[in-house]
């Protein structure tokens, strides 16, 4: 009996601990989702790179975006405004971004996700941020491209 007993703890305890280092939030994407992101990865990497062009080609020509900073949506001149003039400005020292949830309906995916980002301003200063975005994104041939977002920093330390 005692024997049993040890051998039910050695089990409960096993169970507990596989369990325990197991993330509630961890979920399994599918290949449509991985591929999403995928290119959610892809336009954060060249906007970090200076890549201005590399980075506009994963704006569809109809986007429509609104940041929390901007009084009105934004389109893709406004945006290739805004992203010619910080892009080079500024210094991407850190970023990392992670998804909350994926949905992909035939050609068209929302994505919601956090980010962190560490940069240096125009005075070289180092700074922090961080918020989230929702972007909706479209499958145009082998790409999947922003028709819209929506988000941005929830909070600046300097």
């Amino acid at each position: 009996m005692k024997s049993s007993l040890k051998t039910i703890a050695a089990i409960a305890v096993i169970v507990f601990i596989v369990f325990a280092s197991t993330p509630l939030y961890a979920q399994e994407w599918s290949k449509e989702q991985k591929e999403v992101w995928k290119n959610v990865e892809a336009y954060w990497e060249l906007a970090a790179k200076d890549d201005i062009q590399g980075f506009l080609k994963y704006f569809h020509d109809g986007y429509s975006g609104w940041n929390y900073d901007s009084s009105l949506p934004d389109d893709k001149a406004s945006v290739r405004k805004w992203a010619g003039y910080y892009i080079p400005r500024t210094e991407v020292l850190l970023y990392e971004i992670k998804p909350a949830a994926i949905a992909v309906h035939d050609k068209v995916a929302i994505v919601h996700y956090y980010f962190s980002r560490v940069y240096k301003d125009t005075e070289g200063k180092e700074k922090t941020t961080q918020g989230r975005w929702t972007d909706i994104l479209t499958k145009q041939g082998d790409k999947w491209i922003l028709i819209g977002d929506h988000g941005g920093s929830k909070t600046d330390n300097n």
